[in-house]
Order: structure tokens, then C-alpha cells, then sequence
């Protein structure tokens, strides 16, 4: 699905964004919201105990913080990986569908299995996922959302991977191509690094962070990041 077949051209659809807090979730939205939809809700999981981000390793806090940037609802759901699909289906109905949404949004490039999954998982649900990246080049994804001005903080590298030392780098076209002389995709779609969006065309204002402790966990290297002040 590419983002021209989304119903939001008529004006102001209504949509919610499968959201991590990072480049590709955001350049998708970004996507959406040019076709002339109107973001209503960010929709996050959590590891069980609630306190980060699954994939991204990103507080609540930071992440509340965020959306209150953009100026769209959050919320959440935690669960560990086997109650995955099952709570990311309850946000679906109690949190996406009562808050009038019928269109998702995800920030999936090429991983077709994935892709099989939010597909079902949404029409399961009675809503309609929608990947405005979807078979994209992925360098080219990278630099259309730098040339736009969006502004990504590394927060996690795969170790082994890439060096500790990109944590907490600002993503630039020279920061990329730095991942991929050490042979990383340029937009970590395999889970090479993720990162944490700050600022961007849809903020309306800036999210100052501030970097805390570096911690490994399953093979992956976080940056704790607390809200700045």
C-alpha cells in the first residue's frame, strides 16, 4: 500500500501511527499528513513493565514528551512478546477505533513478514493499515527525510554492529554514511540502530533531551535519554 491509496485525500481522514518515536514512524506520519490526513493518536508499545519503548529502548516519559511536541494524543500498551500481538490489538480497539480511527499508519520499508502481520492484526481490529514507505529505496527514504528537516538522535546500535560511539549522534548525510561503511543499512531497517526523533516539519516545537547511561540488553546498545530541564 503506498501512501496515494490512502482514503485521506478526502480531507482531514481521521488516522492513528503505529509510533516507535523514530525517523521512519515519523516520516511516515509526515507522509500521511501531506496526503491531507489529520494525525489523531500515537499508539506505543512497551516492554511489560511499561518503562520504555519495546524496539527503541525510549522512556514513557520521553516519549509523552514527544507527542506533546507534536501536539497528538499518546497512548500505551506493555507486554512482553508473547502477549504482544494480543495487546497491541487491545490498543487497537479501545484506543484507535474508539478514538474515531480507521486508517493506521506504519513506518515498514521492505520486511514483507511484518508487513503480513500488521495487516492482519489491523483488519482483525476492523482498521486498515496503511505504509506510506512501503518499497522505497531505503537510502532514498533516509535522505528525503534529512532533506526535509527532520532531526534523529541515535539511541540504539546492534553491538557488534556499529560503535558505541554514534549514541547520541544527530543523523546527517555524513553520519550515514558512516553506518554504511561499517556495512549497515542506511535506514537500520534490519535493526541495526534506531533513533529518536526531536524535531521535525509536524513539532511544534523542538524536544530537548538529554543523554543519561548506556546499557546493553539482548545484544543492543540503548542511550537512556531523559527529558531535558
Amino acid at each position: 500500500m503506498t501512501v496515494d491509496e490512502l482514503p485521506a485525500h478526502r480531507a482531514g481522514e481521521p488516522i492513528f501511527c503505529s509510533w516507535s518515536g523514530g525517523k521512519d514512524s515519523a516520516w511516515a506520519l509526515h507522509q500521511a499528513a501531506r496526503a491531507g490526513a489529520s494525525p489523531r493518536l500515537l499508539l506505543s508499545m512497551m516492554v511489560e513493565g511499561g518503562e520504555r519503548s519495546r524496539s527503541h529502548g525510549v522512556s514513557r516519559e520521553v516519549l509523552a514528551a514527544q507527542a506533546a511536541a507534536l501536539g497528538i494524543p499518546i497512548r500505551f500498551g506493555a507486554a512482553s512478546w508473547t502477549g504482544y500481538e494480543e495487546e497491541f490489538h487491545r490498543l487497537l480497539v479501545t484506543e484507535a477505533v474508539a478514538a474515531g480511527t480507521t486508517v493506521g499508519i506504519f513506518g515498514d520499508i521492505d520486511l514483507q513478514e511484518h508487513r503480513a502481520w500488521v495487516e492482519r492484526v489491523c483488519g482483525e481490529a476492523g482498521v486498515r493499515a496503511c505504509l506510506p514507505l512501503w518499497q522505497r529505496d531505503r537510502r532514498a527514504v533516509v535522505d528525503e527525510l534529512l532533506g526535509a528537516g527532520l532531526e534523529a538522535v541515535i539511541v540504539a546500535v546492534r553491538d557488534g554492529v556499529l560503535p558505541t560511539n554514534l549514541l547520541g549522534r544527530t543523523l546527517d548525510p555524513e553520519l550515514v554514511a558512516e553506518i554504511e561503511r561499517h556495512g549497515a543499512d542506511a535506514a537500520g531497517e534490519s535493526g541495526e540502530y534506531h533513533s529518536l526523533v526531536v524535531n521535525g516539519p509536524l513539532f511544534q516545537r523542538r524536544l530537548e533531551v538529554e543523554p543519561g547511561e548506556r546499557t546493553l540488553r539482548d545484544g543492543v546498545w540503548f542511550l537512556d535519554l531523559a527529558v531535558a530541564g
